[in-house]
This record gives structure tokens, sequence and C-alpha cells, in this order.
């Protein structure tokens, strides 16, 4: 990018400025560290020069946004033409509390929904399993059948709406739930837009609500991806998920490798089950976390970009640019919310929002301020939202694409970063892919050991935390929590009873037997499903069928 005699020179006045303006300055006032690094270990200078990007090529590493290899962004004109989707994540007890929630968000600017399911539903029980007991409904919503379904989208017309599902080993069954009820809509569900998560090597490795071993769960994933490719356009059929990664301890660096060497196992995996690249790869989307480290979450965007449309290019054979974009859904980082002076967070997520803003989401959750003491109140989600909203229209950040760009600083740490994904990737590679490197603990053991440095920073005040360990002030209990109703539980399992007095149970029974022979065999199960829901099957049943076939899952301890 720059001619040698302007780096000869450069290199000179630097040198200059170091040995005389710097050294001075420093003399006089000591500089606060030894060494200042980013999360991810990347060494922070001074100041960055043209010195340090003296290498890149613009049209081959940066170019024009929209064009290969996507670092400015995968549409030429970004948010010119449209915002970024403006989604809260929400699951409150039952259907028709969330139901309610889902219209108050809408009505208030909110542009896609977000649903989240309690524990139980995202594992694979129903209410009235004693499996559940406790959690019902506490930490989203409860889905146990279709009914709930139709309850939770009563008043919203799905091909009116972009819908985005976080639900991973029982995805078959809540996509089909979704398709059930877009028919009984009279949508023809080529018209559905929206986004099933469907990323179970992210739970092995992180988050833990898996059911089923590794290879029929990418059994069942190929599935959703040869079905949406045929049926549903306009669906994204997983969101390769590095959120969760990073919410368990990893640094930036550690979230995109690790997110991205699950998604080349996806790709492998879909090109083993015959599908071609070209014709499921434009669905692909991911979902990363926005953390607190301002400029390297940034970086973090831009580098997980190129890296992407790398992959699909060179090692994949992507000839359609549609398959080498990466699109991607950002979520503020839960795990730096404190439980501590709470109205702090509302500052922490809205610089986090806005390095996702300037990393180039495509959609975004701002979390609530009083996550870390409860679920949203209506109130801290509408805080939430509203701060998505003034970054948009008041800030002007919003009006022209990858302001960043060009600054020796962003596209030195994205180089960096790259840099150091790929030598992670490599590693992988080594151990024979995404898959195998679980099996063996790798990622496991590498997100622990940054984990523990993190919390370890903490405790020795090597890393402040504002009202943790550091401006800690006497606090008044925490006002107007949403509070959990222990009559959901109740209220919940009366109704699948009588669901399950009133179906005809014979000809459930008859269905759910096919979906067993269908899991025997090598074809695609999520027909036999449809037809399963229709009939007010229940998510339990339906996995209890596929535990009998494909086996649990338990995970062994990585220390």
């Amino acid at each position: 990018m720059y001619k040698d005699i302007e780096i000869t020179d450069i290199e000179s006045e630097l040198k200059k400025w170091e040995g005389t303006t710097l050294k001075k300055s420093v003399e006089l006032h000591p500089e606060r560290n030894d060494c200042f690094k980013t999360d991810s270990d990347i060494e922070i200078k001074e100041v960055f020069t043209p010195l340090d990007i003296k290498d890149m090529d613009y049209l081959q590493d940066i170019n024009f946004p929209g064009e290969y290899p996507f670092t400015r962004g995968v549409q030429p004109t970004m948010y010119r033409s449209k915002y970024w989707t403006m989604r809260q994540y929400a699951g409150f007890g039952t259907a028709e509390e969330t139901n309610k929630r889902f219209k108050f968000l809408l009505q208030n600017g909110q542009t896609g929904l977000s649903v989240a399911f309690d524990l139980p539903t995202q594992i694979g029980y129903d209410s009235d399993n004693p499996i559940s007991e406790g959690e019902v409904g506490r930490a989203g919503v409860v889905i146990d059948s279709l009914q709930d379904m139709e309850i939770l989208f009563d008043g919203i017309p799905l091909d009116k709406v972009s819908t985005s599902m976080t639900i991973n080993a029982p995805a078959v069954i809540l996509l089909a739930m979704y398709i059930a009820l877009a028919e009984k809509q009279n949508i023809p569900i080529n018209r559905l837009s929206g986004t099933i998560q469907n990323d179970i090597l992210k739970e092995y490795i992180a988050r833990g609500t898996f059911i089923f071993p590794p290879k029929p769960s990418m059994r069942l994933v190929m599935d959703i991806f040869e079905y949406c490719t045929k049926h549903m356009p306009s669906w994204n059929t997983i969101s390769i998920s590095g959120y969760h990664i990073r919410e368990a301890g990893a640094t930036a660096v550690q979230e995109i490798a690790f997110t991205l060497a699950n998604g080349i196992a996806y790709v492998e995996a879909a090109k083993q089950a015959g599908l071609e690249v070209d014709n499921f790869a434009p669905r692909l989307s991911f979902f990363f976390n926005a953390h607190n480290n301002f400029f390297e979450e940034i970086a973090k965007f831009r580098a997980a970009r190129r890296m992407w449309a790398k992959i699909m290019k060179h090692r994949f054979g992507a000839t359609n640019e549609k398959s080498m974009k990466l699109r991607f859904h950002t979520q503020t980082a839960g795990s730096t919310l404190t439980a501590q002076q709470p109205a702090n967070n509302i500052i922490r997520v809205t610089l986090q929002a806005l390095a996702a803003v300037l990393g180039g989401t495509q959609s975004l959750h701002t979390n609530s301020n009083d996550e870390a003491l409860a679920l949203p109140s209506q109130e801290s989600a509408m805080i939430a939202l509203r701060t998505q909203q003034i970054i948009a229209y008041e800030s002007g950040v919003a009006d022209t694409v990858d302001p960043l760009a060009g600054s020796y600083y962003i596209e030195y740490l994205t180089n960096q970063i790259e840099n150091k994904a790929q030598e992670y990737i490599d590693k992988i590679d080594m151990l024979g892919g995404a898959v195998n490197a679980i099996e063996k603990g790798f990622m496991q053991k590498e997100i622990q050991r940054s984990a523990y440095n993190y919390q370890k920073e903490i405790e020795n005040k090597e890393r402040l935390v504002v009202g943790v360990n550091e401006f800690i002030i006497d606090e008044e209990p925490p006002k107007g929590l949403s509070k959990f109703d222990p009559k959901v539980e109740k209220c919940q399992k009366e109704k699948l009873l009588k669901l399950k007095k009133n179906r005809d149970n014979e000809k459930v029974k008859r269905l759910l037997n096919n979906i067993k022979e269908a899991a025997k065999t090598e074809e695609n199960i999520i027909p036999p499903i449809i037809e399963s829901v229709k009939s007010y099957a229940t998510l339990g049943e339906i996995c209890d069928v596929l535990r009998q076939v494909f086996g649990e899952y338990k995970s062994s301890i990585i220390y």
C-alpha cells in the first residue's frame, strides 16, 4: 500500500520520535502498564503507523464493501440502504406471556423475533417429565407441542416477520412445528424467513444442551440443510455460533477460530452427504459475541469475514459469491454484565452494540441491564432496544460503510486476529477436524485456560471491572426485577395433560413409529416429524423415539 521510499522515511521518523518526543514524555509521565495487550494477547503499541500494514494490498486484503474478501462488509451499501435487524431475545414462562412480549417489542420498533426456550425444551423433555421439575419456563418459553407454538405466534403472521430460534439438539422438531404453523396460517413455507441455530458442535464445546452423540446429531443438521435448501430458500439453516464459546471464556481469537472450524466441519459433512456447496452455503449464517475490548471486537468481525471468504473459495471451491459471504447475528456479552451497579450495564451494552455495528453485523440483540439478576423486565428490554435505535438513528455511524477501514490500528488488529485464528484452525486440522478435536477435548481445554486466566486477572485486580473489584459502593437491593411465577409449571402440566387426553393417540403412536423407522435409515427425517407434530405429538415424545435409535451423549470430564 506504500512505496518503499515512503516506508523508509516513516521508519526513520518513527525511530526519531521514539528517541525524543516519546522518551521525554514517558520519563515525565510513566505509562500505566509495562505491556498493553488485547484480551487475545495481541500487543498494543503506543502508536500505529503505515509500517504496521505495509505488506497489505488494498484490493486483495480489504477491497470495497460487497467485494471479495468482504473485509469491509457483505453488502455494497450496508446500513445506508437498510439498518441491521433489531432483535430482542425473548422467552418468558408460558407461550401466552412470551406472545405478549413479542407484540410489545414489535410495536416499539423491533424488526425481528428471537425466541429463547426453557431448558427442558432445549434438551428434549416435556414439562411433565420429572427431569423438568423446577425448570419449566424458567430460562425461556416452554414449548411442548404445536399447540404452544400456535399460542406463541398468535396474531403474528409468519410471512411478515423474521424469526430466529435458539435451539440446537431438537432443532428439527422446533423447525417442523414452525413449518406446521405456517401451513395452518396458509403461508407457503418458501416465504418463511429466519434462522434456526442448529449448531450442535458448540454444544459439546461450550454450552452443554446436547442430547444425541455427535454423528447422529450431525445427521440431523444435514437433514435441515437438505430440506431447507429444497423448500425454504430464505431460511438460514444454521447459525454457527461463537457466542456461547465466548461466554464460556474464550478469547476473541478463539471465538472466531473455533467457530470457523465448526463451520468447516458442517460444510465437509454436507458435501459428504451429497449436497453441492453453492446450493447450501449461501444460507449458512453465524452468531458472534460483542465483548468489551472495543477495537478488538470490530477487528474480529472484519477478520472473520475475510477468513470465511478465503475458506469457502480456496478450501471448498465455492464459485457463488453468496457462499463466501459471512453473514452474522451479534449479541452483546452476557458474561460481562454485573449484578453490582446494574445500571452500568447500559454503558457496557452500548459500547458492545456500537462495536457490532462498526464491525458490520446483519442482526443485533442488546442485553438488558438487569440480566445478571433476573430475566429482563419490560422497562430494561425497552432501554436495550432503544440503545440500538439511538445508534442507528442518532449517532451517524451507519451513514458510511466500514468507517474505521484504513485505520492503522484496526487493520493491524484485523491481520493479527486472522493470523492467530488461522494457527488454531491449522492445529484443529492436524487433529482431524473439529469433531475429532472436540472428542479429544482440545477446544474445551483452550477455553478453560483462557477463562481461568481472565478470572485470575479480575481477582488479582490486573483487570478492573467497574463496581466489582474497583469503584465499589454500598447499594440498595435492586427494584423492579422480573419474578418467576411458580404457577407456570403447574399450568403447563395441566395444559399438556389435556392435550394428550384430547388428541388422537393411536394416530400419534403410528406417526411416532414412522419417525423411529426413518431414523434407522438415511432418509430425511423432517417430513415424518412434520406429520407427527401436526397431530400434536410432543417434543419429548419425539426426542424419546430418537433417543431409542441414536442413544444419548454423555460428556467426559476434561481437565
